[in-house]
C-alpha cells in the first residue's frame, strides 16, 4: 500500500498529513499562533511553591506560568524518587523544558531532566539512565542496543535508542550523540547570559519532527507545497538517499483539495463516523476524557448468529478507534463501549485487537482489561491539544457550548475556491463572505504570498457582509472587462 506525506503552508502556518492509499491516517497543524511549545527550553524563574503538592510554578516568558513537579527535579545524589522534596526556592532561576504544552486552561507541564531528541537517540545531559525504545521488544535485541548505548553514553549522562537505532551503524550513532550534545552545550551557554524568560532551544519545525519520527523507507512520496521548503529538506534527503521521495507540489488546485485530503480533514470535527460494514462510531469529548459508542447501525450480519455479527463489528470498530486516536491525536483516557458480547473469547480478541492497532502509533498508548461494564479504557500520551481543538474556536452564538471553524481554516476553505475558480479558466474571482473573517484575512494578509506570485495575474475581490454567519461564503468566476460590483467590494490589497 502507498504511504505518503504531505506538507502544505498558509498564512504562517504548516499543514502536514500521511495517507495510507487513499485514507488519512495522520493530521498535524503547526499554527503560528498555537500554543504547542513542547520541545522548547527556556530560562525560568520559581515564583510560587506548593509545597502541599510537591509543585512550584515557574515563570518562563509564557502567557501562563508552568508548573513543576518535584519528580521533574534531578534528585540529589542519594535521594530516591519517592522520598524527593522540592529543592526550589521562590525567586530561584532554573533551565526548563516543556513536557507537555498548555492545554485549555491549563499551564505547561515543565521538567529540569533535559532531553534531546534525533533520529536514532534520545540524548539525556545529567540522568544517567539507559534504555530502548518499547517497540523493540526481542530481548536479545535490546540487551544488544544497550550494550551499544554503554558505548556511546557521556559520563553522567544517559541515552535512549529509538526504534530505528538498529537500522544505523555505529559511526552514524557516535555522531548522532555528538550532534546532540553539542546542542545542550549551546542551550548550557546561552541558559548563562539569558535572561528570565528567554527561549534557550526551540524544537524542530513540524515537517523536521514528522521526517525525523516516521521512518522514510515505508514513505513512497513526499509532496511539499512550498519551494523554500522543497529545496531545504531535498538536501537532507539526498543525504539518506532519498531524494527522489520529494515532489514541489505546483497544480493549480490547492494541494489538500487535489489529493482529496481536505474533505478526510473536514471529517475530523464529527462526532459521528461511518464503519465500512454500515455500522458507525459516536465520539463525545469532555474535558478529561473520550468517550467512544460502538453501533451497529445498518449492518445486519452474513451469518444467523448475533454474537458473530457484534464481533464482526466490534473488531472493525477496533481498527477505525486505533486510526481515528492518531487522526485526531486524541491525549488522556479513552473510554470505548463496544457491543455487548456474551463470549470472552471474544471480548479478550477485541481488546487484543485494539492493542495491536495501536501498536501503529508513535504516542505511548495502554490498553486495560475489558470492565465489568463491558467498557474498554485506553490511554494515549496528551502533548498537546487535539485536532479538533487546532480546527475549531468557541461559537459566540451557542455562548460556548459548540464550536465554530477557525478563521484560518475558512480562509483556507476560501482559497480552495478561489483556485478551483481559476483552475476552471476565469481571470477574476469574487468572494462574497463574513465581514468578521474579510477583517482578519486582511489585517494577517493571509493571501499575500499568493497574490504576489501565483496569482499576480489574477483580480481577487472581496464583498463583506456583517449579516454572514462566521462560516459561509460565496466564490464566483468572472471573465467581463468591466465587473460590475457593490461599493463594498474591495481588490485584495
Amino acid at each position: 500500500m502507498q504511504k505518503n506525506m504531505y506538507f502544505d503552508y498558509f498564512g504562517g502556518d504548516c499543514f502536514a498529513a500521511v495517507t495510507e492509499g487513499d485514507t488519512l491516517v495522520e493530521f498535524h497543524l503547526d499554527s503560528a499562533g498555537a500554543s504547542d511549545i513542547s520541545g522548547n527550553i527556556y530560562k525560568g524563574r520559581v515564583v510560587n511553591v506548593l509545597e502541599g503538592m510537591q509543585a512550584a510554578f515557574v515563570a518562563f516568558g509564557q502567557a501562563k506560568n508552568g508548573y513543576l513537579y518535584a519528580g521533574d527535579i534531578p534528585a540529589a545524589e542519594g535521594v530516591g524518587e519517592v522520598t524527593q522534596k522540592l529543592s526550589v526556592g521562590v525567586g530561584d532561576e532554573v533551565m526548563v523544558q516543556v513536557s507537555k504544552s498548555p492545554i485549555g486552561t491549563k499551564g505547561a507541564r515543565l521538567t529540569m531532566n533535559l532531553s534531546f531528541v534525533g533520529k536514532y537517540l534520545i540524548y539525556l545531559p545529567g540522568t544517567p539512565f539507559l534504555g530502548v525504545s518499547r517497540k523493540i521488544t526481542a530481548e536479545a535485541e535490546r540487551a544488544s542496543l544497550i550494550a551499544v548505548a554503554e558505548k556511546l553514553r557521556f559520563a553522567g549522562d544517559g541515552l535512549i535508542m529509538r526504534t530505528r537505532s538498529p537500522q544505523a551503524d555505529l559511526k552514524t550513532l557516535k555522531a548522532e550523540a555528538k550532534y546532540l550534545r553539542g546542542l545542550y552545550l549551546t542551550t548550557k551557554a546561552a541558559y548563562a547570559d539569558a535572561a528570565a524568560g528567554d527561549l534557550l532551544y526551540r524544537d524542530a519545525d513540524l515537517h523536521v519532527r514528522l521526517l525525523r519520527d516516521i521512518d522514510l523507507k515505508e514513505i513512497d512520496k513526499i509532496y511539499i507545497g512550498s519551494e523554500t521548503v522543497y529545496k531545504r529538506l531535498g538536501a537532507a534527503l539526498k543525504e539518506i538517499g532519498k531524494k527522489n521521495t520529494a515532489v514541489l507540489y505546483s497544480g493549480e488546485r490547492e494541494m489538500f483539495d487535489y489529493f482529496g485530503i481536505e474533505q478526510q480533514v473536514f471529517n475530523i470535527l464529527r462526532s459521528h463516523v461511518e464503519l465500512k460494514n454500515g455500522a458507525y462510531l459516536v465520539f463525545d469529548k469532555t474535558e478529561a476524557l473520550t468517550v467512544i459508542d460502538v453501533n451497529t447501525g445498518k449492518f445486519i450480519g452474513n451469518t444467523a448468529s448475533l454474537e458473530d455479527t457484534v464481533f464482526e463489528t466490534n473488531l472493525l470498530a477496533a481498527k477505525e478507534i486505533a486510526r481515528q486516536a492518531r487522526l485526531r491525536n486524541m491525549g488522556g483516557i479513552v473510554v470505548i463501549d463496544f457491543i455487548d458480547m456474551e463470549d470472552p473469547a471474544h471480548r479478550a480478541a477485541v481488546a487484543d485487537a485494539l492493542r495491536e492497532e495501536l501498536k501503529k502509533d508513535r504516542e505511548k498508548c495502554n490498553v486495560s482489561e475489558t470492565s465489568g461494564l463491558g467498557l474498554v479504557q485506553f490511554t494515549r500520551k496528551k502533548s498537546k491539544d487535539d485536532n479538533t481543538v487546532m480546527l475549531t474556536k468557541s461559537c459566540p452564538y451557542c455562548k460556548g457550548s459548540g464550536v465554530l471553524l477557525s478563521d484560518t481554516y475558512i480562509a483556507f476553505k476560501i482559497k480552495i475556491a478561489i483556485k478551483n475558480c481559476f483552475a476552471a479558466g476565469y481571470e477574476s474571482a469574487i468572494v462574497e463572505l463574513n465581514a468578521g473573517i474579510f477583517a482578519n484575512i486582511q489585517a494577517k494578509r493571509m493571501f499575500a504570498h499568493t497574490l504576489k506570485n501565483s496569482w499576480k495575474d489574477k483580480r481577487v475581490y472581496m464583498i463583506p457582509h456583517r449579516t454572514f454567519h462566521e462560516e459561509y461564503f460565496t466564490v464566483r468566476g468572472d471573465n467581463s472587462d468591466v465587473l460590475t460590483l457593490p461599493d463594498t467590494a474591495k481588490l485584495l490589497y
